[in-house]
């Protein structure tokens, strides 16, 4: 406790003020009540924290998956209806454990799981980067990760702080060749999101060349490679053999949810159209649309910093895979901030540059973006744009 108890005060002090200032905006705009329940909107502001994606994850929490590919007709992008199995099912499990143990329904299952999953990713993080650049920039990296932009789903009804919790801790557990466990959580991740593929190849690899090296023997990082993409494998073929189509899982994605890997022609498409101030592309909001743009532009700086520490190869790999997945992918332009949350590491060398300022400096610093991050994430995110 006396190790980590700096680390997640801190946390909970930014994201306590952020939250705060997020449900004063939306009482203050009362948007919430004119949208719909599953969009944003709500008869409470803190009913937005279950829209969107957590509308999907209530209804698996309650009902299950029944995995289907229904033709869509008509629509101008969409050639499948949505259906809930693009949604992975680790994070409705617990929720559903959760509400069995304590009587919460779905929606306070969620945030229960959430609200510890961020404090376990909160502790993960300053575990990683104290190995990196010592007590203080552990915590301040764990401040970082309650103030990135995305960061407002971290107290909502999805599945991101619980994804970053595992990638977090399997990082931490190979860069103390912890194999066995690395493997495990990473075989637990890949049954929480798809990106979790990135986590996969990271701890893989990392584990292959230990097992080249023989620095660990060869039963440990052996075992811990071949264990680590069977939730992720598990789930993609479960939902294929459901359908009928092994390929199912992908066609939903695409088809109704206009989600497939571009190389990132649309990134950049979008991110053309932005700084033009042509918001007519998919899905385009411009508050969280300009967002990604300031968070785009800062990306090379926080990876320079990064590789400047020399970090871990695990850690290498799993930033520059995260990378690739999300700006390579044909996704929501708005949601960059929230598909860059799992790569922690660009917070270490953030972290380690702030560290030598002074405590009564540092938290100056950080005094506003706490405040404005439930604006830049919270509001903009769930009211302005498509989280």
């Amino acid at each position: 406790m006396d190790r980590f108890t700096p680390a997640l005060g801190a946390y909970a002090v930014v994201k306590a003020t952020g939250f705060a200032v997020f449900m004063l905006l939306l009482s203050h705009t009362e948007d919430f009540l004119r949208k719909d329940p599953g969009r944003g909107g709500g008869a409470r502001p803190w009913d937005v924290l279950g829209t969107w994606d957590g509308i999907w994850y209530q209804r698996i929490a309650e009902s299950g998956y029944d995995p289907r590919l229904v033709p869509l007709h008509g629509a101008r992008i969409a050639t499948y209806y949505e259906n809930s199995a693009a949604f992975f099912p680790l994070y409705p499990w617990l929720m559903r454990l959760v509400g069995a143990v304590t009587g919460l329904g779905p929606y306070g299952s969620g945030i229960v799981v959430s609200v510890l999953a961020s404090f376990v990713a909160a502790a993960g993080i300053f575990a990683v980067a104290e190995r990196l650049g010592g007590f203080r920039a552990g915590v301040i990296a764990a401040v970082v990760w309650g103030l990135f932009p995305g960061s407002g789903v971290e107290w909502a009804v999805y599945s991101d702080s619980l994804f970053v919790a595992l990638s977090a801790w399997a990082c931490h557990c190979v860069m103390t060749r912890r194999w066995l466990t690395a493997g495990v959580l990473a075989l637990v991740a890949g049954l929480n999101r798809p990106t979790a593929a990135a986590l996969i190849a990271a701890v893989s690899i990392s584990a292959l060349v230990a097992l080249v090296r023989r620095t660990d023997g060869v039963a440990r990082p052996l075992t811990a490679m071949l264990i680590t993409p069977w939730g992720l494998c598990w789930y993609v073929a479960w939902v294929g053999y459901r359908m009928g189509d092994w390929t199912g899982y992908f066609k939903l994605q695409r088809g109704a949810w206009n989600r497939y890997f571009d190389w990132g022609a649309s990134t950049a498409r979008s991110t053309v159209d932005t700084v033009t101030g042509h918001w007519t592309f998919w899905q385009s909001n411009p508050a969280p649309d300009l967002i990604a743009v300031a968070l785009l532009i800062a990306l090379p700086g926080l990876l320079v910093l990064l590789l400047r520490l020399r970090p871990p190869l695990v850690l290498v790999l799993y930033t520059l895979l995260t990378l690739f997945m999300a700006l390579g992918s044909n996704q929501i332009y708005g949601n960059i901030s929230r598909y860059l949350l799992p790569a922690f590491p660009l917070f270490i060398g953030l972290a380690v540059a702030l560290r030598r300022l002074r405590p009564a400096t540092l938290g100056a610093l950080v005094a506003v973006p706490a405040a404005a991050a439930g604006w830049y994430a919270g509001y903009a995110l769930f009211e302005l744009g498509i989280p």
